[in-house]
Formats: structure tokens, sequence, C-alpha cells
């Protein structure tokens, strides 16, 4: 039953970090939340007509002002005049009458001459015809519309006008009527045409009765020859109407400033854009809470992918190092936001990358990317202007290079000088990715503009760079997080602990850089945190400092305590080694990784020595008694340093260590291990092991390599 129970266990500690990674998740969505919910929705205002506005007020949308666009359509439609048809028939028949007119008097008069132009009252007498008569005649041979429409008296002084002259008028006439009817005559300007031919009558050079009478002409021949087209004027009014543009008010443009009147108009604009509404939008809220739980699916995916990279699943320091790193990331670009306009761009300076060296130094570099993109795009939410709907993309793009640079240009953290040298590479970026903005942007920058964004880029790397300074020992103390920094400063050889290993026990000290420096290459073998395996390992026997003269390797002489004292009690003073040691590593606050592998090294091992010992004297000795209470080592650094510790012991055993002899040794005390259940909590796998085994014979075997003897010359 003891399977199921570590079973059940197993299932309640998997369900309660998945609750808690779901909790934290859950608590950055509603900060997320809280933060960018005055950027999607807009704010509304109690204003009344004709009262002074109390700030400036912008468009929170793009929106038709349908009312004004109506307006603009009407005016247009209302401009386009009428149209007309012309018709050239009656031009042709207008036209046709004057030349009648003047051929039929041309005609008599060339046919009727002078001496013929009389009648015969007898065989031997005749008579001239009277003006009576040859009006009568010339109106037999005109239409009756002429005759009916053209006073007597013209057609009895064209009777009487000479040919050339008459010519010459029918030329004039004609002319000025086909001119004036080519444009179209209505019923509305008639007359003005009409007093168009007279004024070219007019300015003829014909004497006073000609005139008159083409004058009197005229007024027959013009008529309406224009009439109105309903089809053509319609298919004018809708093109009119098709190219009126509809009138859009922007989103961010300025409907009211400070201290304006708030007109009619004004009023209006601003309850069509919801200004006025107190009735919130619930669209926009959506919009932003769908984004949010997107952002939280990746982040929680991304979590999973750390804790399966990581073979464990994640504590709570590192869910609290997330929580807070990305929060602080939050605060700074909310912070900017409240700030930043479209004119002075103080996103700029945000030091958004401070996240993302943080995430790097003390999770992992994926984790840093993700975190990046993530960041990027709820920051374009957030220097959007408040305008919802609208996504400040060059914000996102600056944000994103920024936080990129971060992590590319901060590579493997050996000393904290590599911040500042990702400094100097986020500088470089941010200067580029600004000049970049400016150099696509259609408006003109002067050179000051240049150089005081260019600054904005240097300032946000700089004060990246000093945020990471401040906050790294608050995630590292605070949250207990083991960074690379801390590492390396428990690594120094003047640390205090280091010191009292070297001066009480120098044996071990030397045997625990052996097993330091097989554990680091093992573990970079197979992917494990090599560093963390070298600190671990100069520290996993921190107890033996207690009884040191009880091990071994501190044996300077032949005398031997555990001679004169029982087996059992000398198990149980070589058994309590790892737990001292875990004790001192506690009470100086230590990383619980490095406490956790002094206390694992052993794991549940056997003390075979004593438990024989004892065994020889009492048949009836109890394995347990013999053995290390665990825990069995839970990381793979840990199970290394349990493997590398017992195989740099037993090496030095050997009288002549070949390379058959320790590859041997090696794979019988990895055997040993796997066989005995020491191995079965921790995420080794078999291919793991067999790299572990090679990568240890390798290094052995460069530290045992043969050496020349070099001859002893004997003394004469």
């Amino acid at each position: 039953m003891k399977w199921l129970r570590n079973m059940i266990r197993l299932s309640k500690n998997v369900w309660a970090n998945k609750v808690m990674v779901l909790l934290t998740v859950s608590l950055l969505g509603a900060a997320f939340f809280i933060t960018a919910i005055g950027n999607v929705q807009p704010e509304t205002y109690e204003i009344e007509r004709f009262s002074i506005a109390p700030e400036t007020i912008r468009s929170p949308v793009t929106i038709e002002n349908e009312e004004e666009t109506e307006r603009k359509i009407r005016e247009v439609v209302q401009s386009v005049e009428d149209r007309f048809n012309v018709s050239n028939d009656i031009t042709d028949e207008q036209t046709a009458y004057i030349e009648e007119v003047f051929d039929a008097v041309v005609t008599m008069k060339q046919s009727q001459r002078p001496n013929d132009v009389s009648r015969t009252l007898d065989e031997d007498t005749t008579e001239p015809l009277t003006s009576e008569e040859q009006l009568a005649q010339l109106k037999q041979l005109l239409r009756p519309e002429i005759t009916e429409s053209v006073n007597d008296g013209v057609l009895y002084e064209l009777l009487h006008t000479e040919i050339e002259t008459l010519e010459e008028g029918k030329e004039l006439l004609i002319n000025s009527v086909t001119e004036v009817m080519e444009d179209g005559v209505r019923t509305e300007n008639i007359q003005e045409a009409i007093s168009e031919v007279e004024q070219t009558i007019q300015f003829s050079s014909f004497d006073a009765e000609m005139k008159s009478s083409l004058t009197e002409l005229s007024h027959f021949v013009v008529a309406e020859n224009s009439f109105f087209d309903a089809e053509k004027t319609s298919e004018a009014r809708k093109k009119a109407a098709s190219n009126v543009d509809p009138v859009v008010i922007r989103a961010g443009e300025v409907i009211v400033r400070q201290g304006q009147t708030i007109s009619n108009e004004i009023y209006d604009e601003l309850a069509l854009v919801g200004a006025l509404d107190s009735r919130q939008n619930k669209f926009p809220v959506i919009g932003l809470a769908l984004i949010i739980f997107l952002v939280m699916l990746i982040m929680v995916y991304e979590i999973g992918i750390f804790e399966k990279n990581k073979d464990k699943d994640i504590d709570r320091s590192k869910l609290g190092a997330i929580f807070f790193i990305i929060l602080i990331s939050l605060l700074f670009m909310k912070a900017g936001s409240l700030y930043a306009t479209s004119v002075n761009q103080l996103y700029f300076a945000v030091p958004v990358a401070t996240g993302a060296l943080l995430v790097k130094l003390l999770l992992t570099e994926r984790l840093a990317i993700v975190q990046s993109m993530l960041i990027a795009i709820l920051g374009s939410i957030l220097y959007n202007g408040q305008i919802p709907g609208s996504l400040n993309v060059e914000a996102g793009i600056y944000f994103f290079f920024s936080q990129m640079a971060a992590v590319i240009f901060l590579g493997r953290a050996t000393d904290r000088l590599a911040v500042l040298k990702a400094g100097i590479g986020m500088s470089v970026m941010n200067v580029l990715a600004i000049l970049t903005f400016l150099f696509l942007s259609i408006e003109k920058y002067s050179l000051s503009d240049i150089f005081m964004q260019s600054g904005y880029g240097v300032i946000a790397a700089f004060l990246s760079t000093v945020l990471t300074f401040g906050l790294l020992p608050f995630f590292e103390t605070g949250l207990g997080i083991l960074s690379d920094y801390k590492l390396l400063a428990l690594a120094k050889p003047n640390h205090p602990l280091l010191r009292k290993i070297l001066t009480e026990a120098p044996g071990t000290y030397h045997h625990s850089i052996m097993v330091a420096n097989l554990s680091e290459t093992a573990c970079e073998s197979i992917g494990a945190n090599g560093l963390l395996a070298r600190v671990g390992a100069y520290y996993h026997d921190i107890g033996k400092t207690v009884r040191p003269q009880y091990f071994i390797e501190n044996q300077m002489t032949d005398n031997n305590p555990h001679d004169t004292i029982q087996p059992r009690e000398s198990a149980d003073i070589i058994i309590s080694h790892p737990y001292d040691g875990a004790d001192i590593l506690k009470d100086h606050k230590f990383p619980q990784p490095i406490i956790d592998i002094a206390g694992q090294h052993h794991g549940s091992s056997l003390l075979k020595y004593f438990y024989f010992k004892e065994q020889d004297k009492n048949k009836h000795t109890k394995e347990e008694d013999f053995r290390y209470p665990g825990l069995k080592p839970q990381t793979k650094e840990a199970a290394v340093i349990c493997i590398c510790d017992a195989v740099e012991a037993a090496v030095r055993s050997l009288k002549e260590p070949t390379e058959k002899k320790i590859d041997e040794l090696v794979a019988s005390i990895v055997k040993e291990r796997l066989m005995d259940g020491q191995l079965n909590e921790c995420p080794l796998t078999l291919k793991d092991l067999d790299k572990v085994h090679q990568t240890i014979c390798e290094t052995l075997k460069g530290m045992f390599h043969s050496r020349i003897q070099y001859p002893i010359k004997e003394a004469k």
C-alpha cells in the first residue's frame, strides 16, 4: 500500500501545483485587465449645451457623422443644375423659316423686274403691281406659320430692300439665331436669347429699317428648343451624391478644446461618439477580456514547458518571481502611459527590458522571450492614447526589440558585468529602433528631436540595467530564487563555509573539489545546470566539519576513531553528516537547491562497511538501521552528485586506476545506485545515465592520465 500512498501524495501535489499556477496567472490577468480597461473603454462626461468644456475632449472612436454627411449630400444635389436636351431639329426648323422668307423675297425680286411688276389692263395697256399686290403674292409663297406670325410691315420692308442687303441680312440672322439656339433656349431664358440676337443686329451696319425688320423676324424665329431631361438630371444628382466623402470623426480627433463653448454642433458630435453616454459599451471590455485570456493561455503553456524542461513542478518562489516581474513591467508601462502623448513619445524611455533581464537571469531564456512578446502586445494597448479599438503598433514593436536585445546581449551571465554589457547592447538596439520609426515617418524631424528621442532609448536601457541590479537581490533573497550570480558568489574560494571546510576538513575539501569537477561536466552533458552541480558539490559534505576526524579522508594518522567504538555508533556518525550539513546551510541562509543537494546526496543508501561489520557480530542486524533515512535525490543535479560522490571516493582507493578499471568501477556504481532504487525519484533517464557514465570516465581518465617516470639519480 506504500506505493498507493505515494501516488495519492504525488497526485495531490500535482493538483495543488496546477491550482497555484492557475491562481498566479489569473491574478496577472486581473492586473492586466485593471490597468488596460481605461484604454479600451471611452470616458464619458456630463456636459450641458452652451457650457464651457472642462478639458480637451477627443473622439474615442472612428465613426461617420451621418447627419452631416446627409446635409452635404443635400447641398451638393441641390447645387446640381437641371439637365436639358437641346433639339437641333427645332433649330434647323427655325433657321429654315428665315431662309424661306428671304429666298421668297429674293425670288420675287429676281422674277419681277421693275418693268415686269405690272398687270395687263387690255391688249395694249399694262399697269405695275401695287405694294399690296406684291405683298399678297409674297404671302402666297410663304407658309401660313410665317404669314401668321410675321408682321406685314416686315415683309413689305424686305420687298423694298436690295438683294445684296437681303443676302447679308439673311446670313447675319441665321448665324446669330443658330449660335443662340445651339446653347439651348428655354422658356425662362427665351427673352435673353432674343435680346442677344437683337444686340447682334443692332451692332450691324444695316440701316434702321433693315435692323427693325431683322429684329421683328428674330422674335419669330427664336423659339424654345431646350427641354428638361428628368433622367439625365437624376443621374447627375446621383453621381454628385456618390462623390461626396462621408463626414468621419477620426479616433483621437479633437472635438472640443478646454475652455471652448459647447455649441449645438459640438454637443451633437460628443453625443455621436458616445462621450455623453453614461452607459458603457460592453464590446471593448469583451475584446480586452479575450486578448487577456489568450495571453493567459500562452503563459500557462509556457510555465508547463518550463516545468517540463526542469523536470519538476514549478515551486512557489519561481511562480512568485514570474508574478512580480510581469507586474513590475506592467506598472512601468502604465506609469509611462499616463504622461506619454503622440508628441513626446515617452514610451521610448520606459525600462520595460527590466523584466526580460530578470526572467532570463532567474528562470530561462525561452520564458524571457515569450514574456517579451506578451508584454509588447500589452504595451501596444496601454499606449493607444486611450482610443478604444486602436493599438500603438510602434510602441509594441519598440518594446519587443528592446526586450529581445536584453535577452540576446545578456548571453550567459558569468558575472554582473554581463548586465552592463547587455545595457550597452540595449542602448544600441533602442536607438536603432527609434531611428527606424523616425525615418519611416513622413514627418520631418529636426536634429534636436532625433537626439532627444534617441536619448529616451539610452535612458530606457540605463534604467533597465540599474533596476535589474536593484531588484535582483530582492528575488534572490526574498523569494529564494537561485540565480547564476548567486551561485558564482557561493563558489568563491574565500566564502566562509568553504574556508571552514578547507581548514577543518582539508581532505573533505579536496574530495568536494573533485566531485564538483565531475558533477559539472556530467550535468552539462545531459542538459542539467552544471554551475548548480558544481556549487552543490562544494558544500555537499559540509556536515563532515562537525566531526571531521571520523571521515577517512581527513585522517592524517593511522589512528582511526571508529576502531574504538561500535559499528552502530560509527554508522550513526556517518549517517548524520548529510543532515548536519543541511542544517548548517539552513543556518547560513543558503538557497534551498544547495540544501537539498547536501541532504539528498546519499539518498537512502546502505553503509555496507559498518553493516557487514555489525552483521559479523549480530546475525539479526537490520539493514534499515544502516541506511541513510533519505530523501532520495529529487533532481538531476542531486542524482549526478550522488553518483560522482561515490565514484570519486572509490577511484581514490584504486592503486592503479587504468581506463578499464575506471570504466568498470563507474559502471558498477551507476548500476548499484540504480538497482538500489536511489535514482527512482529523480528525472534521470537511462540515456542520461549512459551519458553521465561516459562523461565521468572521460573526466577521470584526464585526471589519472599516465605520467612519465623520471629516473632517480643515485647519490654517490
